[in-house]
C-alpha cells in the first residue's frame, strides 16, 4: 500500500497568523452588525440561497431562472444593501489607527489615571445635568458618537459646535426652548447639534410606555456607534442604549461607568 501524504496537513506559522487574522475580521464585522438590521438582511440573503438551492434541484426553471437574475447582481446588492455597515467598518477602521491623534492610546500605555481624570471632568457636567433633569422630569435625548458624520446629522439638526456645560444643555432641554424636541448630538468632546431627528427603531418588541425619545435613541444606536443617554419626561427615569439595546433604571453611579468606557 502506498504511505499516505499528510503534507497537506501541515500548518506553518504564517498559515496560523493568517486564521488568527480572519478570526479578528469576522469578530469585527460581528461586533458592527450584531443587534442591528443588518443580522435580519443577511437572515433574509441565506434563506433566498436555501431557496434557490431547493428549487435548482427540483428542477424548477422558471422560479430558478428569477432568484438567479437576483443573485447574478452579486456585489452590487451588498453593496447597496450593505452600505450604511461597510461605511461605519471603514470609518471604525480610519478612526481606530495609531496614525490618528488619538491620545487614548498614549493614555492607555503611560498614563491612565491621567485619562481617567480627565474623562470624569468631561463627563461631570453631563452627569450634573442628567441629574437636574431627571429631578424636574425634563425629557431627554443625548446622543454620544465617537465619530460625527456631518451627511447624517447636519441634515436634520442644528448646528451648535460649543463647549459641554449643565446650563447649556438644561437650557437646550427646558420645555419652552425651540431645540427641545429632538436630540443632542455631542463628540469630540463639544456638543455639536441640537434638534435633531433621528431614524426610529423598528424594534417591534419594545416596551408600550417607550415613547419617541426611547425609539429614537434605540434606532441610532442600532445603525451607528452612538450610545444615547435618554431621560424620561413622565417618570425621570435614565435609560441608556447601546447596539440596539436598552438598560433601565440606570442610576447616576453606573451613568458615570457607562461614559467613562464608551466617551
Amino acid at each position: 500500500m502506498k504511505s499516505l501524504d499528510f503534507d497537506f496537513l501541515k500548518i506553518t506559522w504564517i498559515d496560523g497568523i493568517d486564521i488568527i487574522l480572519v478570526a479578528i475580521l469576522i469578530y469585527y464585522i460581528y461586533s458592527l452588525i450584531r443587534n442591528t438590521l443588518a443580522v435580519n438582511l443577511i437572515l433574509g440573503m441565506f434563506i433566498i440561497l436555501l431557496v434557490y438551492y431547493l428549487v435548482s434541484s427540483l428542477h424548477m426553471n422558471l422560479l430558478s431562472a428569477i432568484i438567479h437574475k437576483f443573485i447574478s447582481v452579486g456585489i452590487l446588492a451588498l453593496v447597496i444593501i450593505f452600505q450604511p455597515e461597510i461605511r461605519r467598518f471603514l470609518l471604525h477602521i480610519g478612526k481606530s489607527t495609531f496614525l490618528q491623534k488619538n491620545k487614548a492610546w498614549w493614555g492607555y500605555l503611560f498614563g491612565s489615571k491621567d485619562l481617567e481624570r480627565d474623562n470624569l471632568l468631561r463627563i461631570k457636567p453631563i452627569i450634573d445635568a442628567c441629574k437636574s433633569m431627571k429631578k424636574s422630569r425634563t425629557g431627554a435625548l443625548i446622543i454620544f458618537v465617537k465619530y460625527y458624520d456631518d451627511e447624517f446629522f447636519t441634515n436634520s439638526c442644528e448646528l451648535i459646535d460649543g463647549k459641554i456645560s449643565k446650563r447649556l444643555l438644561e437650557s437646550i432641554f427646558q420645555k419652552h426652548s425651540p431645540l427641545h424636541d429632538g436630540a443632542v448630538v455631542i463628540s469630540e468632546n463639544k456638543i455639536k447639534s441640537a434638534s435633531c431627528i433621528l431614524p426610529l427603531t423598528d424594534n417591534d418588541k419594545l416596551p408600550a410606555q417607550f415613547g419617541l425619545r426611547h425609539r429614537a435613541g434605540i434606532g441610532v444606536s442600532e445603525i451607528t456607534d452612538a450610545v444615547a443617554v435618554i431621560i424620561s419626561e413622565e417618570t425621570g427615569e435614565i435609560a441608556y442604549a447601546k447596539q440596539g439595546r436598552v438598560r433601565m433604571n440606570v442610576s447616576f453611579g453606573e451613568l458615570e461607568k457607562l461614559l467613562n468606557k464608551d466617551f
